[in-house]
């Protein structure tokens, strides 16, 4: 199996291309040097560009209650959108976690480029349409504006809430509808919600060890036009075991890595049918340095290969 775990017409792969190129979000000087632009993709269904590196709100986001958790947080996110980020993900699942961002967004006056994601967790149509508007109202949402993405998180009754999200989209209350998992045993289940060829995103988990993905599902998405959110890039700070107190290789410094969490974060987003990754951080610190693996160069298909079998190694 090549690196991709499958074979990507020719047609879709320029197109994603385009979309790698200087992605003019935003940028920052950093020790005096040029201002970069922050590397984008485009959403298949639409083109329209967002940054590859998102937001992810597990455990980090769930300190409602807590002021100084919250201001911190309210930090967290400044220096995201700082450094040009857009897509935020959260779930009724995580929480406090959507109350808490509400407050922050509010905080920060709503910064233009935020790309609102959240999810439906919950079983009946009902109870999907009662939680969703909840969700709403934590993000404190305009009802003129709703969320950017809504998606069924983990297929729980994902045909009933496809009703209501299909229908929702139609009339404008939701730009972009998904489905996701964090399962690696729920992947045939999600291939099979894939081919219906309804969803505009899909969520999984992808890092440089866990690459099931890249076998069938990520292939499925980029012949289908879904765009790909990466969760758990850092197998939720596991992989950083791994890398304690080893140094950076030579070729990081091609890509523009100072740090292992940036090297992981651009094998994430260099495959080319990955639209943004959403790591979690409730630290200012990691959060600038998640960020600025958002620029500079993307390592191609022979150095995706040789930092596979760079970590392997270590």
């Amino acid at each position: 199996m090549d690196d991709q775990g499958a074979t990507i017409s020719r047609r879709r792969l320029l197109g994603w291309a385009a979309g790698l190129g200087t992605g003019a979000v935003v940028g920052w000087r950093a020790g005096g040097a040029a201002t970069q632009s922050r590397l984008t993709r485009p959403i298949p269904s639409t083109g329209e560009l967002v940054p590859v590196i998102g937001m992810g709100s597990w455990i980090t986001f769930n300190v409602a209650g807590d002021r100084d958790a919250l201001a911190t947080r309210v930090e967290v996110l400044r220096s995201f959108f700082q450094h040009g980020g857009g897509v935020i993900d959260s779930s009724p699942m995580y929480g406090s976690s959507e109350q808490v961002i509400g407050y922050c967004l509010e905080s920060l006056q709503r910064p233009r480029t935020t790309f609102a994601a959240t999810k439906v967790w919950t079983t009946g149509r009902d109870s999907g349409i009662d939680q969703m508007e909840h969700s709403e109202r934590l993000w404190r949402l305009r009802p003129s504006t709703g969320f950017d993405l809504l998606q069924v998180h983990n297929l729980v009754d994902w045909e009933t809430h496809l009703e209501t999200l299909r229908a929702w989209k139609a009339r404008g209350q939701v730009r972009y509808i998904g489905i996701t998992t964090s399962h690696g045993r729920r992947h045939e289940a999600l291939e099979r919600a894939l081919d219906r060829g309804l969803f505009d995103f899909v969520q999984l988990t992808y890092n440089i060890l866990d690459r099931q993905a890249e076998q069938r599902l990520l292939p499925m998405a980029a012949e289908r036009g879904v765009g790909v959110i990466a969760n758990r890039p850092f197998r939720r700070a596991a992989l950083f075991r791994y890398t304690r107190d080893r140094p950076l290789p030579g070729w990081a410094a091609d890509i523009a890595c100072r740090t292992w969490a940036q090297v992981l974060l651009k094998f994430v987003v260099s495959h080319p049918a990955v639209t943004c990754a959403i790591p979690a951080t409730s630290r200012v610190d990691h959060m600038d340095e998640n960020m600025r693996a958002g620029v500079g160069e993307l390592p191609d298909a022979e150095l995706r290969r040789r930092m596979f079998d760079d970590f392997q190694s270590l």
